[in-house]
């Protein structure tokens, strides 16, 4: 991670903001017609890079294998000061080991549904699901918006 960028995700509230429980949107790009698809996800920042739970047959899959060039912005307006907005860029990886995914998965739904919430059969079948797999983003360039 270049400097600049470990700088502007290491600034307090961006910091505060991408540890968050709050949606991502993850946009991808068909190849082919350069049509945009931009879908909301659950992530985990964990200080280098950006994870996503996602299923081998999501359209966002299909084109990250095609197209690995993505774009993801964790955004809110609910704070007092207004939007804040961080936008990480960059050649998104699919990683499907599962001794990656399922604990990757694990702690990226824990955020979301809590410690008794990722064990009912719903996330937990998901996790396991040879379907999962784990789409990472060490990004290139990362830009934030505030106000």
């Amino acid at each position: 991670m270049t400097e600049k960028i470990q700088e502007i995700t290491n600034d307090k509230w961006v910091k505060a903001l991408l540890e968050r429980p709050v949606l991502a949107r993850i946009a991808t790009a068909n190849p082919r017609t350069y049509q945009p698809h931009v879908v909301p996800v659950w992530f985990e920042w964990d200080g280098e890079c950006i994870w996503i739970s996602s299923f081998r047959s999501t359209r966002k899959i299909r084109e990250i294998m095609r197209n690995p060039r993505v774009s993801i912005v964790v955004d809110t307006a609910d704070e007092p000061q207004g939007m804040q907005a961080v936008i990480f860029e960059g050649r998104a990886e699919l990683i499907s080991d599962p001794r990656i995914v399922v604990p990757r998965s694990t702690t990226i739904y824990t955020r979301y549904l809590g410690e008794d919430g990722v064990k009912d059969p719903e996330p937990a079948s998901w996790i396991a699901d040879p379907e999962n797999l784990i789409i990472c983003l060490k990004p290139e360039k990362v830009y934030t918006s505030r106000g």
